[in-house]
């Protein structure tokens, strides 16, 4: 909860006032004991019948902060479990107290209703009792939280303003049957088996045979015939024409579970125009929603994306295409759910495994709701790893595909199980299943089934956005330095006594400028471009570290580069709370420490990261039983960024390799970037005889001031124009 387009999180300790005593927390710290003494007066105030709007807005509060408490000491991995347990006590005696509050005035529990309006007067009582706890107030998408025991918060559902013009604009949205598939209506002879647990064990039992690969795990996929439109400069490998050929041709349920690196993605993308499935709605992780709308632009550059923030305050309610987060699921269900929309796709579909959980309650809920007004839309389910733990993962994914529900197979599946003419007490039943459920729309393929179709090394850029404090900061930095970049480059234009005068910007005074910043990054006490680079490496670090534990739960092994001595610390503690395994190669290590961390890596099959310095471990070292790299912070040559590469992509690789380069959108993390890509190949360029030089890492850092004053300047005068 939080102002409009916000959400904070009370999770995070302030340093110092909150730190633990003999090992336990003290029974006056925190927020249980500013709770404690809030729900006492609440109750008094009702006891006595003055149930003033203060009080209505302090039991609403009170309310939401213990559940979401209850949701952090739950997960507060440093906290014993009798500290945990009797800080829940606490929690749960304040909950008994709201909840006999409410019994007394009935009226409160309007206040904990789904369509409850969170009023300003309690955003901003919350965030007053947050630092009277001693908290630090967090501007953050939290975790889902867990429910609370006694009283049960709302969700706080919103409505963009765009989204009310586009329903203004379409008040009658008239359900399309037209393809809608028929019953067979005949009789069912498996009508009284159980048939799902020996769905999910044919997958266990009826293996491929020896020497066969993913073609068992695929559905039969239809060669293209004819070329798909493709934007210009783009091509489609054809493991991905084959799959857009699929949705062309009327299929429109996918388990795309491809290695990632096979392009997923543009394979959605594209069978969402193949299938015409507009408005097509998006449901990702955080860290890759802005990757999204990128992707939108490479393949499909005639539709128009928006991209949900928060409270989605600047969301285009008539875009083809509408990405969103899990985290944030839950306040857009409602208008979701009645958009109309034709398609819908789930990215690493594994995060809805849990059917307990509110985001996979919340995307199967839409599911049904297209289903409801489609019958026949695209719905794809996008991972690496369909199972997880246990092959009952399958059972959320096949729900959302509309393939079972929660006690029998539905439709084409029913039907197919049928025609095998088999029952489970067959034991041909379960190799038949298998390829009934996988004719349904599973597409496996691995990068080794498809090597042909991919390069043996690329490089592939994820944008993610900074939309927290640190990335708030990280801009305003920014902002100052090409404040002071200007201020400079005005200064100079004014004292200047020789040299032409140049209409516009001054492009040589510009480098010159830009030089003599350069010159003075070692002894300037205000931010340089060295020092915002570093900033934004460990502002993405917590994001980079997310992506490699999805990698590594997705294809196994994952190389992770960084920098800087911070950012492979946040990765070791991300990759530690995910129950990741890993190794370190570091600057300080001895010899025979650096030696067993890569043994452990190679030769251990529970090690899934090993994070890397990239000056400690950029060469020497050969780690091709990975085939995925992140790299966590932009290096400052090619060079050395493909020297990182290359521990991996070497002698003894059976794999293709992609490196995921992680990149801060909206800061100059993207035009570093776009340096180092076109400063690319120079010293291939120059080893077979030409007269360019290489660059270096001062070659890029000069660039990016020039660009950085540059565009302030442009700016300058567009605003001057305007005016």
């Amino acid at each position: 909860m939080a102002r409009q387009g916000q959400r904070q999180s009370a999770g995070r300790r302030a340093p110092a006032r909150n730190q633990r005593r003999g090992g336990r927390a003290l029974d006056n710290e925190g927020i249980i004991p500013v709770l404690a003494r809030a729900v006492r007066e609440v109750e008094t105030a009702v006891q006595r019948g003055a149930v003033s709007p203060s009080t209505r807005t302090r039991f609403q509060v009170i309310a939401l902060l213990v559940r979401e408490e209850r949701s952090r000491v739950k997960a507060d991995a440093e906290s014993t479990e009798a500290q945990r347990g009797e800080q829940l006590k606490r929690l749960d005696g304040i909950a008994t107290i709201l909840a006999k509050t409410a019994a007394r005035d009935t009226s409160l529990l309007a206040l904990l209703a789904e369509q409850a309006v969170v009023s300003d007067a309690a955003h901003e009582l919350r965030r007053r009792m947050i630092e009277a706890a001693g908290l630090e107030v967090v501007e953050e998408e939290p975790a889902e939280p867990e429910p609370l025991a006694v009283v049960t918060a709302p969700t706080r559902r919103v409505v963009p303003q765009s989204v009310v013009q586009h329903q203004l604009s379409n008040p009658f949205l008239v359900p399309d049957f037209a393809n809608a598939q028929q019953g067979s209506g005949r009789a069912r002879r498996l009508a009284g088996w159980e048939l799902l647990g020996p769905l999910f064990r044919s997958f266990e039992y009826a293996l491929p045979k020896i020497g066969q690969t993913g073609a068992a795990s695929c559905m039969a996929l239809p060669e293209p015939i004819s070329a798909v439109r493709l934007p210009a400069g783009r091509e489609l490998m054809h493991h991905q024409a084959q799959l857009v050929a699929a949705a062309g041709s009327g299929h429109r349920t996918f388990l795309l579970a491809d290695e990632p690196g096979l392009g997923k993605t543009a394979q959605a993308l594209l069978a969402a125009q193949a299938a015409d499935a507009y408005p097509l709605l998006v449901v990702v992780p955080n860290v890759v929603k802005t990757n999204w709308a990128r992707e939108v632009g490479l393949w499909t550059p005639g539709r128009t994306v928006t991209v949900i923030h928060g409270d989605g305050n600047d969301v285009d309610g008539f875009a083809d295409i509408v990405v969103i987060n899990y985290e944030v699921l839950d306040r857009h269900v409602g208008w979701l759910g009645q958009h109309g929309f034709r398609g819908m796709v789930v990215d690493e579909a594994h995060f809805i495994k849990n059917k307990s959980s509110q985001r996979s309650q919340h995307v199967l809920q839409l599911a049904d709701r297209i289903r409801g007004r489609f019958a026949r839309p695209l719905l794809m389910a996008l991972t690496g790893t369909p199972l997880i733990n246990d092959i009952e993962d399958f059972q959320a994914i096949w729900e959302f595909l509309g393939w079972i529900d929660e006690k029998v197979p539905l439709g084409a599946l029913m039907d197919a199980l049928e025609d095998t003419g088999l029952t489970p007490a067959d034991p041909a039943f379960y190799p038949n299943a298998r390829r009934a459920v996988v004719d349904m729309g599973i597409v496996r393929r691995r990068k080794i089934d498809v090597a042909a179709d991919i390069p043996a090394r690329r490089i592939a850029d994820l944008p993610v956005e900074l939309d927290d404090e640190a990335g708030r900061s990280i801009r305003a930095a920014e902002r100052e330095l090409a404040r002071r970049l200007v201020e400079r480059y005005e200064m100079a234009l004014a004292t200047r006594k020789e040299g032409r005068v140049v209409d516009g910007i001054d492009h040589e005074l510009v480098r010159r400028v830009a030089t003599w910043e350069r010159e003075d990054m070692d002894t300037s006490s205000g931010e340089n471009v060295f020092s915002m680079m570093r900033r934004i490496g460990k502002a993405k670090a917590g994001l980079a570290a997310d992506y490699a534990a999805q990698l590594a739960r997705n294809v196994g092994k994952v190389v992770f580069f960084a920098k800087h001595i911070e950012v492979m610390d946040e990765a070791e503690q991300t990759f530690a709370a995910r129950g990741l395994r890993y190794s370190s190669i570091r600057g300080d290590q001895t010899t025979a420490v650096r030696q067993r961390n890569i043994d452990a890596f190679v030769n251990d099959p529970e090690v899934a990261v090993i994070v890397c310095s990239l000056t400690a471990a950029g060469v020497g070292v050969n780690l091709q039983v990975a085939s995925n790299v992140v790299l966590a912070e932009l290096s400052w040559t090619d060079a050395e960024q493909t020297q990182a590469i290359d521990r991996v992509h070497r002698i003894g690789q059976e794999e293709p390799v992609t490196a995921w380069r992680i990149i801060a959108s909206q800061t100059i993390d993207t035009r570093v970037a776009e340096l180092i890509d076109s400063k690319a190949g120079l010293a291939a360029v120059a080893l077979d005889g030409s007269d360019e030089e290489i660059s270096s890492s001062v070659d890029i850092q000069l660039e990016a001031l020039v660009a950085l004053l540059t565009q302030a300047l442009t700016e300058a005068q567009e605003r001057a124009a305007a005016s």
